[in-house]
């Protein structure tokens, strides 16, 4: 059976602590609320990002149709006016200002129903106008936020950060001179269980899986000698022997 000092085995137990105090350290700081609400502003923002492009070239569209419909309502009068003054100068047969007159009530008409168009172009225009500074106006509240919730993000994450280079320099002094191969026992059986390599045997009872060992196992054990690896043969977890908590 393999083996290593009595004192190196309490000692795991301390590695073991500070393995778990990391554990939890490097939960935290993955599980900061302050990045889950970055998380879900960045998605706003993006968001926001978008429709102000769609926003900003629906205005561009706009622009061009509403001016369209400017120059096409310009020509219409211009057209009317030239036919206007040629009905008012006289100067025309009678069939010529006929001709005219008939003209001039189409233009009108026409021009009524551009100017409709416009209008209408116009409105769609503001709409869009309003819509795009109501985007800015959020996008810019988001910024704000943004600012502030990355701010507690490098806070909390530089309080943790520290918080864990403490724990790593405690780990060095823990495992100085520690038994090498008890210690890479520990590492692999940690790795396998995913959180614990050791655990205490407190009271006849593993540490680490809560599972009773019956009268005989626990005295079998307790007869090994004091430097001899003990396994839990539920867990599979190092047993350390010695502790009364």
């Amino acid at each position: 059976m393999p083996k290593a000092p009595a004192a190196d085995q309490l000692r795991l137990l301390t590695v073991q602590e500070l393995d778990t105090q990391a554990d939890q350290a490097r939960h935290r700081l993955e599980s900061l609320a302050a990045k889950v609400e970055l998380t879900s502003l960045l998605s706003r923002e993006s968001e926001l990002n978008g429709r102000r492009i769609e926003a900003d070239t629906a205005i561009s569209d706009l622009k061009r149709e509403v001016t369209k419909a400017e120059d096409d309502v310009q020509s219409v009068r211009a057209r009317a006016a030239r036919d206007n003054e040629r009905l008012l100068s006289g100067g025309s047969s009678a069939r010529d200002l006929q001709s005219l007159q008939s003209e001039l009530e189409v233009l009108v008409n026409r021009q009524a129903a551009l100017e409709e168009i416009e209008l209408d172009a116009m409105q769609r225009l503001e709409d869009a106008e309003s819509v795009a500074d109501g985007v800015v106006a959020e996008a810019a509240v988001i910024a704000a936020a943004l600012a502030d919730v990355r701010q507690r993000v490098e806070s909390e994450s530089a309080a943790i950060e520290a918080e864990l280079a403490g724990i790593v320099r405690d780990r060095m002094n823990a495992t100085f001179n520690l038994d090498e191969a008890l210690l890479a026992l520990y590492e692999k059986l940690r790795a396998s269980n995913g959180d614990s390599g050791a655990a205490p045997l407190t009271r006849g009872t593993c540490q680490g899986c809560h599972m009773s060992l019956n009268p005989s196992d626990l005295a079998a054990i307790e007869a090994k000698p004091d430097d001899e690896i003990v396994r839990c043969e539920e867990c599979d977890r190092i047993l350390v022997r010695g502790t009364t908590a």
